[in-house]
């Protein structure tokens, strides 16, 4: 490519990567955005596969990986949604919309490929004659679905080492509940092999959490005066399952990843890390001004802690979004952590109720998010507020019978961790969608006022 071609790319990003939700800098001005490597897809379509550095106002550089198509002639419609800019009198467009070129990434993974510092590996013989789509809903990596076989996760926001996604799902290979690895994609950053892709089955004929979690509540919602035990939808049973799922994931991680017993100086560590932070959120987000006296006082009684922590690897960010219901039961997915996260603290040993609080959490965002959209209606917040109730003992009930232990008898650790993930998905919110914000504020008004464990409904 001319220093011309790579110069013109370079101002075209400019204005089109803060646009993009997978982009991580958004609330800073990018500063400049430069191409540090760049290799040509095998194939007739002009496509590149790229890493760019952006750099913020505030001088923080971030990487990417994209991937690039040129075209001389009219785009048509589907790549038209990707277009980048033109760059040399030549349409640059995001070419995982591209059949053309998520074809050759197949091709190479299944040929077990390098090219130039990517290599390319397979764990199955893959089929390479499958159409492929992008998944169009909201994430932070960008998925490609192959067939009704494969999906590929194309990592955006890359950061030197093994991704914890690819980590993980090897080294969880006998678990039900676990996508297992088929190929993946890595590259050179920094002297160091850098995940850039992952590939795993694709899992037909399931359903988002989610999904199923917000269809129990409109359920609810739609009844005059039935409780969430009472309604056809009830998702407590399925709960309970996904508690216990979660419990034997995090038992079978014990067993083959690292662990160790955390004292009461890595307990006054984690207060100290929750205490920053929070201190971060309020940066960004000044409306939790009002809560943030009583989450220190919560992360502050984490770190008076004397007795010992069990700490292991966990999934690190555990919501509805990351499970899927299949035939066979509950599939846990992502275990990548948080992805605004630097590496070293998404693979740092942790408590599993950072996992619990979680999705303790997004039982709550379920309720509260629907409740928002229908006004806050009083009768309808005591429907809200019973629903996610009793999915989250459901919850806590499964995750006890399989793990030997009741999460909700660690009150404190409980606590302080789901108001954590709370600012967090304040930030977020903040940052993405700013209409949600009232959801995690309200919940942080209530959490900040209860001395309950999340949960405990017993």
């Amino acid at each position: 490519m001319s220093s011309t071609t790579v110069s013109g790319i370079a101002d075209a990003l400019l204005a089109w990567l803060p646009q993009q939700r997978w982009y991580g800098g958004k609330g800073a001005q990018v500063r400049a955005v430069s191409l540090e490597q760049e290799e040509r897809l095998p194939g007739d379509a002009d496509v590149r596969h790229c890493l760019v550095a952006v750099t913020d106002e505030h001088d923080r550089t971030e990487r990417y990986q994209l991937l690039i198509g040129y075209a001389d002639g009219e785009l048509d419609q589907r790549l038209r949604a990707g277009h980048i800019g033109d760059v040399d009198g030549r349409h640059a467009y995001d070419a995982v919309h591209d059949p053309a070129a998520t074809a050759a990434l197949l091709r190479l993974l299944a040929d077990g490929e390098s090219l130039g510092p990517l290599r390319f590996s397979n764990a199955d013989a893959l089929h390479t004659d499958l159409p492929s789509r992008v998944i169009g809903a909201e994430q932070s990596n960008t998925s490609v679905v192959y067939g009704d076989e494969y999906i590929l996760k194309l990592f955006r926001r890359i950061q030197p080492g093994t991704n914890p996604d690819l980590e993980i799902s090897r080294a969880l290979s006998r678990s039900p509940h676990v996508a297992q690895p088929l190929g993946w994609l890595e590259g050179e950053v920094e002297g160091q092999r850098t995940t850039l892709a992952l590939m795993q089955a694709f899992a037909k004929n399931a359903t988002e959490g989610w999904a199923m979690a917000t269809a129990s509540v409109r359920d609810l919602f739609a009844e005059a005066d039935l409780h969430a035990d009472e309604v056809g939808g009830d998702f407590a049973a399925e709960s309970e399952r996904l508690g216990t799922a979660t419990a034997e994931v995090h038992l079978l991680m014990a067993q083959v990843l690292p662990t160790q017993t955390a004292g009461q100086a890595e307990s006054a560590e984690t207060a100290r890390q929750l205490r920053a932070r929070l201190q971060e959120a309020l940066a960004v987000v000044p409306q939790l001004e009002p809560y943030a006296e009583a989450l220190r006082s919560a992360y502050d009684a984490v770190g008076e802690r004397t007795e010992p922590v069990q700490v292991q690897r966990v999934h690190g960010d555990f919501h509805l979004g990351q499970v899927l219901r299949t035939q066979a039961g509950w599939l846990l997915l992502d275990f990548e952590g948080e992805p605004a996260r630097p590496l070293s603290e998404r693979t740092a040993l942790m408590s599993p109720l950072r996992d619990v609080a979680g999705m303790l959490r997004s039982y709550d965002y379920a309720a509260q998010h629907l409740l928002a959209e229908r006004g806050g209606e009083p009768q309808l917040a005591y429907r809200a507020a019973e629903w996610a109730a009793r999915n989250r003992s459901a919850f806590c009930d499964g995750y006890a019978a399989a793990a030997g232990s009741d999460p909700r008898d660690e009150v404190v650790l409980l606590r302080a961790f789901e108001l954590d993930k709370a600012v967090y998905e304040a930030v977020y919110e903040a940052r993405n969608r700013p209409s949600w914000l009232p959801v995690p504020l309200a919940s942080i008004e209530r959490l900040a006022a209860s001395t309950t464990a999340p949960g405990d409904h017993r």
